[in-house]
């Protein structure tokens, strides 16, 4: 997961708020999974839960991603000394505020549905917490 174009590829790293005021609501499924602390979550990590999920699903529910990594993160190679820039363009990452639903699930049992959830939440790297409607 990744923009198809971007403006700028070397953007600022910019603070990461407290709680987030946008997004923390369910707005298409019964169930989700709200972040409980503020961090970046690289586009493979998305990928990664969302794979695992959807594979436990197995087309029995639909699955809402509310989060796209569309901040720019760029990268020296290693041993290169310091100075000379700012590196080449490395991975994509979506800002995640505390409060902010990543994922919502629906047309599943209340059981599977934290269990999908669960499975997807091993593959963040933050705290989250299953919410339902």
């Amino acid at each position: 997961m990744q923009p198809s174009r971007v403006k700028h590829t070397k953007v600022h790293k910019g603070k990461l708020k407290a709680k987030a005021s946008r997004g923390t609501y369910l707005s298409f499924g019964s169930f989700g999974l709200k972040a409980g602390e503020s961090t970046w979550i690289k586009s493979n990590q998305l990928e990664a839960a969302r794979r695992v999920m959807t594979r436990y699903v197995q087309r029995g529910g639909k699955i809402w991603i509310r989060v796209f990594p569309d901040k720019a993160r760029t990268s020296k190679s290693s041993e290169v000394g310091m100075g000379g820039g700012r590196g080449a363009l490395s991975h994509f990452v979506a800002p995640v505020e505390a409060g902010k639903i990543i994922f919502e699930i629906d047309g599943l049992p209340e059981a599977s549905a934290r269990e999908a959830l669960t499975l997807g939440a091993h593959k963040l790297p933050l705290k989250t917490r299953i919410v339902k409607r």
